[in-house]
């Protein structure tokens, strides 16, 4: 008798991004190896961020180079609240790399490309803090420009590799835009902190006002930007109209004050917000434009 078509097994894969957990290709040792390195480069961030605060015997931030990195020390300088952004944003990096190091997300191809420069991203806030504590404010200048490159870098990663799930886009995407939308703003604050204590004459302070306003302009124009290329994501903006609210809180109730300044300030962070809300409003969903299957 004729038999039928025999039907041969293939191996088993798992299901591509199954419950934000899966992956369409089988794990390599390189995969384990990934998830090692993002484990030990957070670790590293975290203690050096524990060193920071004064916890494990480093100076506190705020008392480092003369108080040139205080809340006070400059008109772009945010008030002390603004900081604690910080502790949110260690508590999303620790949620990831938990998430990250599971077994069912080893061979996640977007992990792949994306936990190598998320991993660079934590070495270099880690080497910020270092940098803070024992050289110069040139030096955090030049580090924080390189933590804000390596996040655009990964941000970029991710919107040209849509997360699929739920899962993806909070532990991996909104980390990553918190990440960058903060250190936004900490870079002008540093930037601006390193030209008035070393680079600017005194005179420019008749001329303080001014430049500050002009220099939140362009982060307001930096910050839109970035929500277009971004396809309108919200946890950037969120973090950089934090560092903008409290700018404006800073100028207005504490030294050096600026009126000019704080209003600027208040209506740069509503603008940040508004961006992207009105290219969501437009159908571009941000964060939660999940790829399509």
């Amino acid at each position: 008798a004729a038999l039928g078509p025999v039907k041969r097994s293939l191996p088993s894969r798992s299901r591509t991004y199954r419950d934000g957990m899966m992956s369409s290709t089988p794990s390599r040792s390189s995969d384990l190896t990934r998830q090692i390195v993002v484990i030990s480069a957070v670790t590293f961030m975290l203690i050096a961020a524990l060193f920071g605060a004064g916890v494990l015997g480093g100076t506190p931030v705020q008392d480092l180079q003369g108080g040139a990195l205080s809340a006070t020390s400059t008109v772009l300088a945010p008030a002390a609240q603004a900081f604690s952004i910080w502790s949110v944003i260690y508590l999303f990096m620790i949620a990831y790399t938990i998430w990250q190091a599971l077994p069912s997300q080893r061979a996640s191809d977007r992990q792949r490309k994306v936990g190598y420069p998320i991993a660079l991203t934590a070495v270099l806030n880690g080497l910020w803090l270092l940098a803070a504590q024992y050289t110069t404010l040139l030096v955090t200048v030049v580090t924080i420009v390189a933590l804000l490159v390596a996040l655009g870098w990964t941000i970029r990663i991710l919107v040209l590799n849509p997360p699929r799930t739920f899962a993806e886009t909070f532990f991996t995407d909104v980390t990553v835009g918190l990440h960058l939308g903060w250190v936004t703003l900490a870079t002008v604050a540093n930037t601006t902190a390193w030209l008035t204590a070393e680079v600017a004459p005194r005179s420019w302070g008749d001329a303080a006002t001014g430049w500050g306003i002009a220099v939140i302009i362009v982060v307001v124009l930096i910050a839109a930007a970035s929500a277009i290329r971004t396809g309108g994501r919200l946890a950037p903006a969120l973090a950089s109209a934090w560092g903008l609210l409290w700018i404006g809180i800073g100028r207005f109730a504490t030294e050096p004050e600026s009126t000019p300044i704080a209003i600027a300030a208040w209506i740069a962070a509503a603008i940040v917000v508004v961006v992207p809300l009105v290219l969501w409003a437009r159908g571009r969903r941000g964060e939660l434009a999940l790829a399509r299957s």
